[in-house]
């Protein structure tokens, strides 16, 4: 086995996130977009009897001149199905020839569901799972809307009447600007955090074409702007990463009825999954029950791992 750190070029990690389904935090552009002034991204590729089977993106930082932590999250990326007993080796040689100075931690959170997974039974977890729900966007349209909470299905249906207009934005910078500021706006007053809003620019410049790496739909009702959504896209999936509605956008049900429109958009940009994000229940939840209501497959993960 051996691990190569840094060396593999672009397009071969786009194809093999493609491949993989991946998550947005092992997307090249993520890892590309929060390589700041005191960030760093390391990407390892793991060659097995001659192929790569698996890579895996840390986004890295010192902290106090002293301690160095990688964080792996959502990864690796199997290339291929692999025992148990071989991923666990995998991690081992990961953490073992990670390029940081000592002392340092690395630290996963794989994409398994099962924390007595055979793979990480000799990792120590130190944080519990995170969940979120995903979409599969290969289903018909028919079988996602009888999928949905009879609610949910309803509201849909009222903002189809509701003479709403849903503009597909072109990831113009405009809208784009326009987005992050009341996104900058709404975290202020509600009190909530998440990656800096000027990630997404850097995130769509990072994408090898902009119009691809992100989709914008607003709605608009009498001329009036009044919800909007940013889904960022990385290889066959998308991830919900931005909502935003006023009051008039919230009694008509926008953004049941954007969600609804991006379904197809995406398609037609070759993603199959959408990953609607965190669901928390308890810190969020009436963002949590809209997200359920769509129907689709919660996902808990096992957790962190050291």
């Amino acid at each position: 086995m051996h691990i190569l750190w840094n060396q593999i070029d672009r397009s071969a990690w786009d194809a093999a996130q493609t491949q993989a389904g991946g998550a947005l935090q092992q997307d090249w552009a993520y890892g590309a977009s929060l390589s700041v002034p005191g960030v760093t991204c390391h990407r390892a590729e793991v060659i097995l009897d001659g192929e790569t089977v698996a890579l895996a993106q840390f986004i890295c930082r010192r902290y106090a001149f002293v301690l160095s932590i990688a964080l792996c999250t959502r990864g690796p990326l199997w290339l291929k199905p692999m025992p148990a007993t071989v991923r666990a080796r995998i991690f081992k040689e990961i953490k073992r020839s990670l390029p940081l100075p000592r002392p340092r931690l690395a630290l996963f959170s794989p994409e398994i569901t099962d924390p007595d997974d055979a793979s990480v039974t000799r990792l120590m977890r130190v944080m519990t799972g995170y969940s979120t729900l995903m979409i599969d966007l290969t289903r018909s349209n028919a079988q996602l809307r009888s999928e949905m909470d009879a609610r949910w299905r309803n509201r849909l249906g009222a903002a189809e009447k509701a003479e709403l207009i849903i503009v597909n934005d072109e990831v113009e910078p405009k809208y784009v600007q326009w987005l992050l500021a009341a996104e900058q706006a709404q975290r202020r007053q509600k009190s909530f955090h998440g990656l800096p809003v000027a990630f997404v620019e850097r995130y769509i410049q990072a994408g090898t074409q902009e119009k691809q790496t992100a989709l914008i739909l607003h709605a608009e009702h009498q001329q009036e702007m009044i919800a909007a959504m940013l889904f960022l896209i990385h290889g066959s999936v998308a991830t919900y990463h931005i909502g935003w509605s006023d009051q008039a956008g919230r009694e008509t049900n926008a953004h049941k009825l954007i969600l609804w429109h991006a379904f197809e958009l995406l398609r037609a940009r070759g993603v199959n999954t959408l990953d609607m994000g965190g669901v928390n229940t308890h810190d969020l939840p009436g963002i949590s029950r809209f997200k359920l209501g769509m129907g689709g497959t919660v996902v808990t993960y096992a957790g962190m791992f050291v």
